[in-house]
């Protein structure tokens, strides 16, 4: 198994055993129920759909509270796909917790980010400005944005105003500074996307198993 569902809960700040302070996210990982066990016989691919978080049954239709009854008595509001080898044992209704990354140095995270509405290219795109000099009057603007008549449009992919945020995100090789089975939660090492609360897809690093083999 690869990844589990989760929830951002916060920064934080450990020490770690040198005395280093060590900035942390704290996100909570499951518990995840399996609630479908899918198979290439079957389904023409071997994944497990996991359910994390738990809902009203007033908030579900019919057809979703039978999907979640064949996997137990616990209704989720959250359900993902993974992928899993032909020859896993995984079953409906079991369950994943933060054990399943006992011995794993880095995870890649994946959640949505915070949006930030409709912002101007200095925000967005980082841009320096115009000048701010008295009598100037395009402080925060963007300035030119084509030719004259050589062209006479804009280039497809130019940088402009717009919506920021609110996008998919995943960020790689963050490091586990530590694993709290107790509690169900992970302490991992820098920032990771999205709002306090925000549902995350905590998954074992690729990029860093790939260089380690």
């Amino acid at each position: 198994m690869q990844g589990i569902l989760g929830k951002k809960i916060g920064m934080t700040q450990v020490f770690d055993p040198s005395g280093a302070q060590v900035p942390v996210t704290v996100v909570e990982v499951g518990p995840c129920v399996v609630v479908q066990r899918k198979r290439a016989e079957k389904d023409g691919y071997d994944a497990v759909q996991l359910g994390y978080g738990e809902q009203k049954p007033q908030r579900l239709s019919k057809s979703e509270i039978g999907h979640c009854r064949k996997a137990g008595d616990k209704l989720v509001r959250t359900l993902r796909e993974f992928r899993v080898p032909a020859d896993s044992d995984l079953k409906e209704g079991d369950i994943l917790q933060a054990d399943l990354f006992d011995g794993v140095a880095y995870v890649d995270i994946t959640a949505q980010t915070k949006g930030r509405g409709f912002q101007g290219v200095m925000k967005r795109h980082n841009m320096a400005g115009q000048p701010a000099s008295h009598g100037h009057t395009m402080h925060r603007r963007t300035g030119s944005i084509g030719a004259l008549t050589k062209e006479g449009r804009v280039w497809k992919g130019k940088r402009m105003p717009g919506h920021m945020g609110n996008t998919q995100v995943t960020t790689l090789n963050l490091k586990v500074q530590e694993v709290l089975k107790d509690d169900n939660v992970l302490l991992v090492r820098g920032a990771v996307p999205g709002p306090n609360g925000g549902l995350v897809v905590v998954r074992k690093a690729l990029k860093k198993a790939a260089k380690a083999s």
